[in-house]
C-alpha cells in the first residue's frame, strides 16, 4: 500500500517523562538542601514569569537555593508526619504545601529574607481568567499602541480578536468606539491579546512567605541535634491570586533538581501538549495490539 503524501506535523523538540529516577532526584536535593541551610521558608508565587523569577535566582545564589516542583514530591521530601519527616518539626511545615508554592533553603537572616520577597513585586500582563484590574476602552479612528501607531500587520489579529477594525491607506482605523473590559471582569484570550498589543499589564508578579523551619542549631550555640522549630508567617489567602480571583495563579511546572541547583527553565504550554499527544499515541498502539 502506498504511503499517504498529506502534510505532518513534525515536532522539532523532545520532552522526556518525568520518571521514578527524576523523582528520586528531587527528594535527594531537597534533603541535600535541608542538611546544608539552617532555615527553610514556603512560599506562594503570583503571577511567576521564568524571565524575572530568573534574577532573583542569580542574585541568591551564593547564600540561597530555590525548590519549586510538584507539591506531593516536596510533602514527601519534608515528611507527611513525625513518623517519616526528615528532621524534627519538618512535617509541621508540610502541612502547609499546597498550591502554587515553593521552598526557599537559605543561610539569610529572617529580615534579609523578609526584606528581599517584599522589594519582588513587578508589574506583568494579565492571563486568560484573571480579572480585569480597571475599564479600558479605545476610541473610533486610528488606533495607537505604546510605540506610536500600531503597525498595519497587526489589523488581522485585532479582528481576530473581535474588533471592528479596517487598513485605511495603511493605517489601522477602529470603525466604533470599543470596550475591551470593565473592572473586575474575568479576562478571555481575546481581551488578554488586545491587552497584550497595548501594552496594558494588569497583574503583578510576587511572592508571600508563609511559614518557616529553622533549626535549632541556626543561632549557633550547640550541635546540630537534627530538629527545628516552624514559625507561621501569613495565612494562605486561597482567593489571592487564583485565576479568576484577581491575579491569575500561574502555575510552575515540576522541573526539580535544576532550579534547586539555581539553574533551569519552566516547561512551556507547547511541551505540555506534547506530552498529552505521546500519551494518546501509547494508548492508540495498545488498542490496536489488544485487536
Amino acid at each position: 500500500m502506498p504511503k499517504s503524501k498529506r502534510n505532518k506535523v513534525v515536532s522539532l523538540t523532545k520532552v522526556k517523562k518525568k520518571d521514578r529516577a527524576w523523582k528520586e532526584g528531587l527528594l535527594e536535593n531537597i534533603r541535600k538542601c535541608l542538611d546544608a541551610y539552617p532555615a527553610v521558608y514556603l512560599f506562594k508565587h503570583y503571577n511567576m514569569r521564568n524571565e524575572s523569577f530568573k534574577q532573583l535566582r542569580d542574585d541568591l545564589k551564593d547564600s540561597s537555593r530555590f525548590v519549586l516542583g510538584s507539591t506531593a514530591l516536596m510533602t514527601v521530601a519534608l515528611g507527611r508526619s513525625e513518623a517519616d519527616e526528615y528532621k524534627a518539626g519538618l512535617s509541621q511545615l508540610s502541612e502547609h504545601i499546597k498550591g502554587t508554592v515553593g521552598l526557599f533553603f537559605t543561610k539569610l537572616s529572617h529580615e534579609e529574607v523578609k526584606e528581599t520577597f517584599e522589594n519582588y513585586v513587578h508589574e506583568d500582563f494579565a492571563r486568560v481568567g484573571a480579572r480585569a484590574a480597571h475599564d479600558f476602552s479605545l476610541n473610533a479612528g486610528p488606533l495607537n499602541g505604546p510605540m506610536g501607531p500600531l503597525p498595519h500587520t497587526l489589523e488581522p489579529q485585532l479582528r481576530k480578536y473581535g474588533m471592528p477594525t479596517k487598513l485605511n491607506k495603511g493605517v489601522v482605523e477602529l470603525l466604533a468606539d470599543y470596550t475591551v473590559c470593565r473592572t473586575g471582569q474575568k479576562l478571555d484570550a481575546n481581551q488578554a491579546g488586545i491587552l497584550r498589543i497595548f501594552d496594558i499589564k494588569m497583574a503583578e508578579c510576587k511572592l508571600k512567605l508563609l511559614a518557616v523551619w529553622r533549626s535549632n542549631s541556626s543561632g549557633g550555640e550547640g550541635a546540630d541535634d537534627g530538629s527545628g522549630q516552624v514559625e507561621v508567617l501569613s495565612e494562605d489567602e486561597e482567593e489571592y491570586g487564583a485565576v479568576g480571583n484577581g491575579a491569575g495563579g500561574g502555575e510552575f511546572d515540576a522541573i526539580g533538581d535544576d532550579l534547586c541547583m539555581g539553574s533551569g527553565g519552566f516547561s512551556s504550554e507547547e511541551e505540555e501538549e506534547e506530552e498529552e499527544e505521546e500519551e494518546q499515541k501509547k494508548k492508540k498502539g495498545g488498542k490496536g495490539k489488544g485487536k
